[in-house]
């Protein structure tokens, strides 16, 4: 029988697949995050375009659609201090594009995609309606009753839910190998 090769010798062959596979990964997760925003940007437009001054029920007693112009973040806080939330989301954006340019597993490249459309999403519509530094308000107009949204708020909180996720699951993996290690070593080894 064969002795088992722990380590395969890797030649330059697998190395370029692999480069390639990676490059070819990062390019489909960033033309998902320009895909989103596009999304964003467009059902922000139609909503201007047709929710100018009435509430239109979407789902009845749930969702309804709304037109508001939110010059804050989140539920409206730092509405007097936009140009503080622009240079967050511009951060935001950076941090997420430079996520998904280094990251090896696949639920983090999809939550940093989700983010960097979220946050360029926002961080456009500060920029369009501005007419001062960053102090442009953000196109809401998913009702929620308590809150009101757009689908870069969407992106946003799957964002924080897969990285809520990967970090359970990183946390998990990462405490039953050290038990693992741990119990499958024997003695004088």
């Amino acid at each position: 029988m064969a002795p088992i090769q722990r380590n395969p010798i890797r030649t330059s062959a697998d190395f370029t697949k692999r480069k390639r596979k990676r490059a070819a990964e990062k390019v489909f997760f960033f033309s998902f995050s320009i895909l989103l925003l596009g999304v964003d940007l467009s059902t922000k437009e139609l909503a201007r375009s047709y929710l100018a001054s009435k509430s239109v029920p979407f789902i009845p007693h749930l969702i309804s659609l709304r037109l508001i112009c939110n010059s804050g973040a989140a539920l409206g806080m730092l509405a007097s201090h936009t140009w503080i939330v622009g240079i967050v989301e511009i951060i935001g954006c950076v941090a997420f594009a430079i996520g998904i340019f280094f990251s090896h597993r696949a639920l983090l490249s999809w939550a940093f995609s989700l983010g960097l459309a979220g946050g360029a999403g926002n961080l456009a519509d500060r920029l369009i309606h501005a007419h001062g530094f960053l102090n442009g308000c953000v196109v809401d107009f998913i009702d929620y009753g308590w809150f009101i949204g757009n689908f870069a708020d969407i992106y946003l909180f799957s964002c924080a839910v897969c990285i809520c996720i990967f970090l359970f699951r990183f946390d998990n993996l990462r405490g039953k190998n050290e038990k693992s290690d741990t119990s499958s070593r024997k003695p004088g080894r």
